[in-house]
């Protein structure tokens, strides 16, 4: 067998107050089989133990935290436990390729894409600069990225998301490997780079019979790449079989709950309110550095992220803000919250506060709030739940006493679902799902007028997405609060959203009613937008 995981156990090893050895068991008798040239996928909650299983396969707990194992895992009929440390390392990045989930956090900030690039091609594919500098061009083009030979010269902070996401699949894909291991491979990307990267994977996967390890949470991916899925739960295997069989005929409940927390139904549009937000002719540009045209001189390059945006939200409603990475959603989004400079007109509550300086905007902030893409990136790793969601009340209520803006905090960590013992805890010792949670509680807790979503649910499995669904939903009814939601899961778009709006190259190329836009688009890139996101 390829790759064989039979019966693995797995415990993390600590100490608790009393400086007694404590074991905390992770893995429970988990066992998979994958063959050469398979696609199997891995599915289950988040905190389910799959991204363990993908990191034991390569050993890349071992150096982070004292754990203990039982069980095999055979890959290519050698057990990966009797390996030294300088035969597993051969094995990494080259036999074994993983694309990692938070692509911000798995690049290094302080190298350009072509130092990080170019690492694994001359390591282990001993490619001389040149010769390597234009494989990894070629990488990063067969992964959709613009302007490649100059994206080698970026730094991971000035690429989207996605972007972000294509240089990790093309850091994974540059060394050939026998096995990819991908984590997550897609959360970032918008539905038609999906699209292109799942075929460049198959036609990778075809070229080289490479066997593919697919942990997700998208289970439309699963039904179109998987031959065999396997469920997890609480670290255990709880169903597998053909992926066809567990799509029509799962036996197991939890398997029945995923199936049925996919979103399906359109949001029944809430009737407008007055006019809370409006831009006027909104533009946002940036300048950027592209091709040196002498040794001291760069060609400077013009980026129109947003061009000419006029839009209305409503209180109470939600607009949808959808297109491809790179369209401008974002930048719309920072634009409105005027954390980066723009032109245009910009009405919140009746003022224009596009000529406002930032002393006089910061009243004003406890009324616009963000929830971000990567709830790990955006929660400070030093501060505790507590002092996270208490920081904004410091500011903005500073005469509340301690004991009230403590009672605040428990107040809406309840809201959105978390416990008060959860309080003095660490973002790192959250789920994903979980400190999205805190991510919401951090914004609401000030009870804003506006919020900037900028893809809350991306990250999540399908039935915490699900919950996050519901309660953006009953806040909202709650506290008649208003909506822009950005994101490229259109099934999510579709169950929030009263309003949506099209982006592409930094316009809206087409806006309405949900219900309308989501039956009857009108211009082609909508239509191709919603046929690649919507036919499972």
């Amino acid at each position: 067998m390829f790759l064989e995981i039979d019966r693995l156990n797995l415990w993390f090893n600590s100490y608790n107050e009393e400086n007694q050895a404590v074991r905390q068991q992770v893995l429970f008798d988990v066992s998979l089989t994958l063959a050469k040239g398979q696609t199997v996928a891995l599915v289950g909650e988040s905190g389910s133990g799959k991204s363990i299983t993908a990191l034991s396969i390569l050993r890349l707990l071992e150096d982070s935290c004292n754990i203990s194992q039982q069980g095999e895992i055979r890959f290519q009929d050698r057990n990966v436990f009797d390996l030294s440390a300088e035969e597993i390392r051969k094995i990494r990045g080259n036999r074994i390729a993983m694309i990692f989930q938070e692509p911000m956090t798995s690049l290094n900030p302080v190298y350009t894409i072509g130092n990080q690039l170019l690492e694994p091609l001359r390591l282990h594919r001993h490619m001389a600069n040149k010769e390597a500098e234009q494989e990894a061009i070629r990488l990063l083009a067969r992964t959709g990225i613009e302007d490649p030979a100059d994206r080698l010269r970026s730094y991971p902070h000035q690429l989207s998301g996605g972007q972000r996401q294509r240089v990790m699949i093309a850091m994974a894909l540059a060394c050939r490997p026998a096995l990819l291991i991908a984590d997550e491979p897609t959360t970032a990307l918008d539905v038609t780079i999906q699209a292109q990267i799942l075929e460049l994977i198959q036609d990778i996967q075809q070229e080289y019979g490479m066997g593919l390890l697919l942990i997700t949470h998208d289970l439309a991916m699963v039904r179109k790449l998987a031959s065999r899925i396997y469920i997890m739960q609480h670290g255990r295997i709880v169903e597998s079989g053909p992926a066809e069989q567990i799509f029509t005929a799962p036996s197991d409940t939890y398997t029945q709950t995923l199936m049925a927390a996919i979103p399906k139904s359109i949001k029944t549009t809430t009737p407008p309110g007055p006019e809370l937000l409006r831009t006027d002719n909104l533009h946002c540009r940036f300048e950027t550095y592209g091709a040196w045209v002498h040794p001291f001189k760069r060609k400077k390059k013009i980026i129109n992220a947003v061009d000419s945006v006029s839009l209305t939200l409503h209180k109470g409603t939600t607009c949808g803000i959808v297109g491809e990475s790179g369209s401008g959603k974002t930048t719309l989004g920072m634009a409105i919250l005027k954390l980066v400079h723009s032109s245009g007109d910009i009405f919140f509550d009746g003022q224009n506060i596009q000529p406002w300086t930032n002393r006089r905007l910061r009243p004003l902030r406890s009324d616009m709030q963000v929830i971000f893409q990567d709830p790990f990136s955006s929660l400070s790793p030093r501060f505790t739940v507590h002092e996270i969601v208490e920081e904004g009340l410091k500011i903005h209520t500073p005469a509340a006493s301690r004991e009230q803006r403590y009672a605040q905090v428990l107040d809406t960590l309840a809201e959105v679902g978390l416990e008060e013992e959860m309080a003095f805890r660490f973002p790192h010792e959250f789920s994903g799902g979980q400190r999205q949670r805190i991510a919401i509680a951090r914004a609401i807790v000030l009870k804003p007028k506006f919020l900037v979503l900028d893809e809350p649910t991306s990250a999540l499995d399908v039935t915490i997405q699900g919950q996050i669904i519901e309660l953006l939903l009953d806040l909202q009814r709650k506290y008649a609060l208003t909506y822009m939601f950005i994101s490229h899961d259109l099934r999510v778009v579709r169950a929030l959203s009263d309003y949506v709006a099209v982006m592409q190259h930094g316009r809206i190329v087409e806006a309405g009613p949900a219900q309308e836009i989501f039956t009857s688009p009108v211009q082609q890139y909508t239509r191709r937008l919603f046929s690649a996101a919507l036919e499972f």
